[in-house]
């Protein structure tokens, strides 16, 4: 066995294989959440995937953002994964878009076709405008809920948001998009934990966030690697 891929081809068939070589994904969103998924997405022998963020690398993110180091701080979060996406499997078919992408330009990315999207989105609206647009079109999905203020791993779940409980994010998607038609067919990944609301700050110096949640170094990425679970299995055709 001299493939970078040897320790999965003991655990997966071939046909296990060939579904996730042949399979192209898009994860929206490079922060705690979906640079772990991103990476786990790579990690797995997918073999197209797009990443789209238009976040650079901030101090802040050290605590928990995959791509954020000393080194990266400054840097385009998607540029910054492109290349350590590349660096694990320099045969991958990679897209990456520097963007914060939107309305018609969401569009224009959803349309080009995927068998999976992770969304890891933290802004509401560009959240709800991606799952509605990938729904419409019938294309699986798995939805980050928040990973900010919480704690504990074994509280992290796995379900159809419509059985999403005691999570404010989950609850607001909910309800919008029922307002769309969609009160189920979304996989979520969540938590169920509380959230103490003293440890959420107002902000003027995060682009597109009114606040900040406290968090620590491995709630996002065990939301990420749950994420990337359900793409893996699901285009692998492992039961879950």
């Amino acid at each position: 066995m001299t493939s970078w891929l040897s320790r999965t081809e003991v655990l997966l068939d071939k046909e296990q294989l060939d579904r996730l070589r042949s399979a192209s994904v898009l994860v929206v969103g490079l922060g705690g959440v979906g640079a772990y998924a991103a990476e786990m997405i790579c990690r797995a022998g997918v073999g197209s995937l797009t990443i789209v963020d238009g976040d650079n690398v901030h101090r802040s993110n050290r605590n928990r953002q995959l791509p954020a180091l000393k080194s990266t701080e400054g840097m385009p979060k998607a540029e910054v994964m492109g290349r350590r996406i590349l660096d694990i499997n320099p045969e991958i078919n990679l897209t990456v878009i520097q963007e914060y992408v939107k309305d018609e330009r969401l569009i224009e990315i959803v349309g080009k076709g995927y068998d999976y999207v992770v969304d890891a989105i933290d802004t509401l609206s560009p959240k709800i405008f991606l799952i509605q647009n990938v729904y419409e079109r019938k294309i699986p999905l798995v939805s980050s809920m928040g990973a900010g203020g919480k704690f504990d791993p074994e509280k992290v779940a796995i379900c159809d948001i419509s059985e999403t409980t005691d999570c404010p994010l989950a609850r607001i998607l909910r309800k919008r998009l029922h307002r769309l038609g969609i009160r189920d067919g979304i996989t979520a990944v969540y938590s169920p934990e509380p959230v103490d609301k003293g440890k959420v700050i107002t902000t003027s110096g995060e682009q597109n966030k009114a606040s900040v949640v406290g968090t620590i170094s491995y709630m996002p990425a065990i939301f990420g690697l749950a994420c990337a679970s359900v793409v893996i299995r699901d285009i692998a055709g492992i039961p879950r």
